[in-house]
Protein backbone atom coordinates (compact mmCIF):
# COMPACT_ATOMS: atom_id res chain seq x y z
CA UNK A 1 0.00 0.00 0.00
CA UNK A 2 1.54 3.46 -0.99
CA UNK A 3 -0.39 6.83 -0.43
CA UNK A 4 -3.92 6.49 1.06
CA UNK A 5 -4.81 3.26 -0.78
CA UNK A 6 -2.78 3.96 -3.88
CA UNK A 7 -0.19 0.95 -4.85
CA UNK A 8 3.45 2.28 -6.09
CA UNK A 9 2.06 0.81 -9.97
CA UNK A 10 -0.87 2.94 -9.58
CA UNK A 11 1.39 5.96 -8.93
CA UNK A 12 3.65 5.22 -11.64
CA UNK A 13 0.57 4.79 -13.88
CA UNK A 14 -0.57 8.47 -12.39
CA UNK A 15 3.01 9.54 -13.39
CA UNK A 16 3.35 8.39 -16.84
CA UNK A 17 -0.10 9.78 -18.05
CA UNK A 18 1.22 13.07 -16.88
CA UNK A 19 4.26 13.04 -18.66
CA UNK A 20 2.40 12.11 -21.77
CA UNK A 21 -0.35 14.83 -21.11
CA UNK A 22 2.79 17.75 -20.40
CA UNK A 23 6.03 15.97 -21.63
CA UNK A 24 9.28 16.39 -20.07
CA UNK A 25 10.12 20.09 -20.89
CA UNK A 26 6.75 21.42 -19.54
CA UNK A 27 7.05 19.47 -16.39
CA UNK A 28 10.86 20.96 -16.25
CA UNK A 29 9.96 24.46 -16.59
CA UNK A 30 7.20 23.75 -14.43
CA UNK A 31 9.38 22.55 -11.86
CA UNK A 32 11.80 25.45 -12.30
CA UNK A 33 9.05 28.08 -11.79
CA UNK A 34 7.99 26.33 -8.66
CA UNK A 35 11.29 26.27 -7.12
CA UNK A 36 12.27 29.83 -8.11
CA UNK A 37 8.80 30.84 -6.28
CA UNK A 38 9.79 29.43 -3.37
CA UNK A 39 13.11 30.55 -3.54
CA UNK A 40 11.68 34.28 -3.79
CA UNK A 41 9.05 33.86 -0.81
CA UNK A 42 11.67 32.49 1.10
CA UNK A 43 14.24 35.30 0.43
CA UNK A 44 11.07 37.54 1.16
CA UNK A 45 10.44 35.98 4.50
CA UNK A 46 13.95 36.19 5.55
CA UNK A 47 14.42 39.81 4.59
CA UNK A 48 11.58 40.84 6.92
CA UNK A 49 12.94 39.14 9.56
CA UNK A 50 16.16 40.67 9.65
CA UNK A 51 14.97 44.61 9.14
CA UNK A 52 14.65 46.35 11.67
CA UNK A 53 11.54 48.06 12.64
CA UNK A 54 11.78 51.87 12.10
CA UNK A 55 11.48 53.47 15.45
CA UNK A 56 8.30 54.30 17.14
CA UNK A 57 6.61 57.27 18.40
CA UNK A 58 6.78 55.72 21.79
CA UNK A 59 10.81 55.13 21.16
CA UNK A 60 11.17 58.92 20.22
CA UNK A 61 9.38 60.22 23.09
CA UNK A 62 11.10 58.25 25.16
CA UNK A 63 14.51 59.86 23.70
CA UNK A 64 13.53 63.33 24.38
CA UNK A 65 12.49 62.77 27.89
CA UNK A 66 15.86 61.24 28.73
CA UNK A 67 17.86 63.90 26.76
CA UNK A 68 15.23 66.40 29.03
CA UNK A 69 15.88 65.31 31.82
CA UNK A 70 19.85 65.05 31.19
CA UNK A 71 20.07 68.61 30.61
CA UNK A 72 17.53 69.05 33.53
CA UNK A 73 20.38 67.49 36.06
CA UNK A 74 23.41 69.36 34.08
CA UNK A 75 21.70 72.72 34.87
CA UNK A 76 20.74 71.94 38.14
Amino acid sequence: MGFGGISIWQLLIILAIIILIFGTKRLRNMGGDLGSAFKGFKKAVNDETEKPSPPSAVDDAAEVMSETIKKEEEDS
